[in-house]
């Protein structure tokens, strides 16, 4: 059998992928049946992170699905049984934003139909549009086993949050109460710390004076600070809610003013002046405002001094009824410069400067958090903290590279209680009779790796084995996925994490589809292929650095898969379709140089791929095929009589192996060309053939 003259990825790409699906070899079980490969007692499993049900393809999630289907195809190959389980996230705040930013084209807000009528709207917007993104995975050749997709709003997998839940209430460890948590105005919803991305804004830092109350003296101060404190602060709105100032107990300009009072401007409270260790002395001028309502520092401080908590901001992210009236239903920047013209009226404005500072911003919406006080859900963390230190610190899970085991621990030992509630009416409902409320979205992601699987399924595929990620997420999503399969699987749920780089810009910025920055790798695929797509992000993950993007190594993936169809031609041409041969084993031709090098390359690939090395793997793949094969050896071979079986059998041995090779990198082409090779006994597709050793 011939191949045509020239590679055309669009005839060959959707062909393959259906004859795979159709053979049932994504299947651990069918994969096996039909392999006969020597490791069919081992399994091997990785775990999709399951992205959301209003996600599209974007350039992370085609660099991860590349790294997982290299390693899920190779332990395929190797005999395992390999399980790469796929699923989607039901995405709590994002589609409930998604489909109200639809009702709002007809007229309508969520409340208009009420609770039922509009989670059937999601559900229908669910079915719709829900699995875009697991189709467009299977245009980047993921070999997922389709037929095991979970859902996490799935009946099961509700049952599995449901349990969770009720077991950690049970503990004592979910409790409800009042406190200050970030709260988003525009989804009108709690937030927890890491759900929340910081802006770079500039604005202004204000030095505000605050009178020392009459009574409280300060004679042994020096003049400048006998009557007054300064404070500084970015927020001045909120001092209308300020129940103290604080400075640090070690700063000796305030030794003397520590327990005596100020009067709050505008609003003429007395407050006091207290010492706290949190304080910054070389912030401002080293006195603050505290306001327990709406600072998470601020109301630390707060529960240590019993300082009272006045709620000056409302959940509409405007000043409530507790302000001083001229302030009542403003927006904040409004509140805030009119606090700003009253202050100055005053003489109470000591000096402004330029100030940049970190505004958090809500994840989905990009609307400023506010924090507030609210009564809400929480999972104490404390003891679930101890257990996720332990499993990395013990090496029982470790981190790939090592150098992101920082950010896992200096989060899990400075944790806060875990607000695990929603206002929202799409997502896990919270299981106790009585309450709206549901589930923030990561406590039921976080139960993935044994939720995800079947109950057939967990005693033999749990734990799972490689968890490929992105940094973004270590503390939402790695760190709870540990303690909760400890917690409740008494294992942990992977021995390997692997955070891959992340994708920038050639500029090395971040991408942004907002920004016009963003690269969406489907029109990659349709403009090169899902080989020279797949090739070309791999060929660029070299040591763990972040990749500057270009679409010149995309061009080089293609141009190789061209050398590798003109490559495949001539040894088909070569060796004549007329009787299949007998693929030779390695130790028959061993002394020839080719197959010295082709050892070489196979033992180089095997180890730079178990060090989650890919970018080499792909860089020595290539150098070989590219060069000591084509270049070389072909070029030799022509000199050759061509009709001598020795020459012919090395010919076909080195394509067959390379193929094998390549085969997770590029195995649309692969397979393609695998099909028309002239070898007796071949297996039934190139995926489950023997990995070269």
């Amino acid at each position: 059998m011939e191949l045509p003259k020239a590679y055309e990825p669009k005839q060959v790409e959707d062909k393959i992928y259906k004859l795979w699906e159709e053979s049932g070899f994504f299947s651990p079980a069918e994969a096996l049946a039909k392999a006969g490969n020597p490791n069919k007692n081992k399994t091997f499993t990785i775990l999709l992170p399951p992205p959301n049900i209003t996600g599209s393809l974007h350039m992370g999630h085609a660099l991860n699905a590349t790294i997982q289907d290299i390693l899920i195809r190779k332990k395929r190959m190797e005999g395992f049984s390999a399980l790469w389980l796929p699923g989607t996230d039901h995405a709590g705040i994002a589609t409930q934003a998604k489909v109200e930013k639809e009702l709002k084209k007809e007229g309508l807000s969520r409340f208009d139909l009420g609770r039922e009528k509009f989670l059937e709207r999601v559900w229908e917007w669910k079915e719709k549009y829900g699995n875009i993104i697991l189709d467009q995975l299977k245009k980047m050749g993921a070999s997922c086993d389709w037929s095991r997709t979970r859902f996490t709003l799935d009946k099961e997998y509700a049952k599995a949050v449901e349990t969770a839940f009720l077991h950690y209430h049970k503990k004592g460890w979910i409790y409800k109460g009042k406190r200050v948590v970030n709260w988003c105005p525009r989804c009108a919803t709690s937030l927890s710390d890491l759900e929340l991305e910081y802006q770079e804004e500039k604005t202004h830092l204000w030095y505000i004076r605050y009178h020392v109350a009459p009574l409280g003296g300060a004679t042994s101060c020096s003049t400048k600070w006998s009557n007054q404190i300064i404070v500084a602060t970015t927020r001045p709105e909120t001092m209308l809610g300020d129940t103290a100032v604080a400075v640090n107990p070690k700063d000796e300009r305030y030794k003397n003013l520590v327990g005596k009072k100020v009067i709050l401007p505008i609003v003429g409270r007395e407050i006091p002046i207290i010492a706290d260790k949190d304080i910054d002395s070389k912030f401002g001028t080293g006195a603050v405002k505290v306001t327990p309502a709406h600072d998470l520092t601020d109301y630390e401080i707060g529960l240590r001094h019993n300082l009272e908590v006045i709620q000056v901001i409302n959940e509409k992210g405007r000043m409530s009824e507790n302000s001083p009236l001229p302030y009542r239903g403003l927006k904040t920047i409004e509140a805030r410069e009119k606090i700003i013209e009253e202050l100055t009226k005053l003489n109470l404005i000591e000096k402004i400067e330029d100030y940049t500072h970190q505004v958090p911003k809500c994840y989905r919406c990009n609307s400023t958090v506010e924090l507030i006080p609210s009564e809400q859900w929480f999972l104490k963390m404390q003891e679930l903290a101890k257990i996720a230190i332990e499993a990395v610190k013990s090496g029982k899970v470790k981190f790939v590279p090592k150098k992101w085991e920082k950010i896992y621990f200096d989060w899990l030992k400075n944790v806060r209680d875990w607000c695990i509630s929603r206002q929202l009416w799409w997502g896990h409902k919270i299981p106790i009779d009585g309450v709206e409320d549901v589930l923030d979205t990561w406590f039921s992601s976080a139960l993935w790796p044994f939720a995800g699987l079947s109950k057939s399924d967990l005693g033999k595929f749990y734990p799972t084995d490689v968890l490929s990620t992105a940094r973004d997420i270590i503390n939402l999503w790695v760190g709870r996925m540990i303690f909760s399969g400890m917690e409740f699987m008494g294992k942990e749920p992977f021995s390997t994490i692997l955070i891959h780089p992340t994708v920038l810009t050639k500029e090395g910025q971040r991408m942004s589809k907002s920004l016009g920055t963003g690269i969406d790798p489907i029109v990659l695929i349709d403009k090169y292929g899902a080989d020279a797509t797949r090739f070309g992000i791999a060929y660029q993950l070299m040591g763990g650095q972040d990749i500057k993007f270009s679409e010149d190594n995309i061009m080089m993936g293609r141009k190789f898969c061209n050398k590798l169809w003109n490559a495949s031609r001539f040894v088909l041409l070569a060796l004549g379709a007329d009787k299949p041969m007998l693929a030779p084993s390695a130790d028959k031709l061993a002394k020839i140089k080719i197959i010295k090098q082709l050892n070489q390359t196979i033992k180089s690939v095997n180890k730079d791929i178990n060090n989650y090395q890919f970018g080499k793997a792909a860089h020595t793949l290539y150098d070989f095929f590219w060069h000591d094969f084509c270049d070389i050896y072909i070029e030799e071979f022509k000199n050759q009589p061509t009709s001598k079986p020795a020459n012919q059998k090395t010919l076909l041995y080195v394509l067959l192996t390379s193929l094998k090779l390549l085969h997770p990198f590029i195995p649309f082409i692969t397979e393609e060309i695998y099909q028309t090779l002239p070898v007796k006994n071949k297996k039934e597709f190139l995926m489950i053939e023997v990995w070269p050793q």
